[in-house]
């Protein structure tokens, strides 16, 4: 019989609690550097937010939110990415639609038209819209397969730009996560 420390959570696998404990923390110790200097940077990023922090429009935007810093912080980069993209394409339309801006959205709204809904009313500006299209043109290549002579391609950028696709995958999230900083520390949804 195993001691407490041991016991099997499945008695199909041969993985103890405790094997599983120690990957954690191997896991956490090789990274544990790069994790509080990017808890620190979403820190730094989320000064701009008010003194109450702010008010996400739907519970579609507020858990990308949500997963958006966990993933940063704990280097799933493509993850960030993604759920940035997500958490700000949901935020304006959700917007957009709370009855705040008189809009009648269709039930499936393209986020271009969602871009131009928010410039056209001045939630966002001419450079806000600029970079919220990188983003989605970041985002894509992920979301959707490209072949490496496409040069939206991180294998494509990686050769390009002669830098491994590692870095500009962070460097990717740390646009997407800081962008997203700044949508939301706009001000209809900044709180205090």
């Amino acid at each position: 019989m195993a001691n407490a420390g041991e016991q099997q959570g499945d008695l199909l696998s041969d993985v103890t609690d405790l094997d599983l404990v120690r990957h954690l923390l191997a896991d956490m110790h090789d990274d544990l550097y790069g994790r509080i200097m990017r808890f620190r940077q979403l820190t730094d990023l989320g000064r701009d937010l008010g003194r109450n922090g702010t008010m996400i429009f739907g519970p579609a935007a507020t858990l990308a939110w949500v997963e958006a810093r966990s993933s940063f912080i704990n280097g799933n980069f493509v993850a960030t990415v993604l759920l940035c993209q997500s958490m700000v394409e949901q935020l304006l339309a959700s917007f957009l639609h709370s009855g705040l801006m008189a809009d009648d959205l269709p039930c499936r709204i393209k986020f271009k038209d969602t871009l131009k809904r928010c410039q056209d009313r001045d939630l966002l500006n001419e450079q806000d819209v600029k970079e919220l299209e990188k983003l989605m043109a970041l985002r894509n290549p992920l979301s959707h397969f490209r072949h490496v002579d496409d040069e939206s391609s991180l294998d494509r950028r990686s050769i390009d730009g002669r830098e491994p696709f590692e870095a500009l995958i962070r460097r990717d999230a740390e646009f997407a996560i800081g962008l997203a900083t700044r949508i939301l520390a706009k001000a209809p949804f900044r709180l205090g």
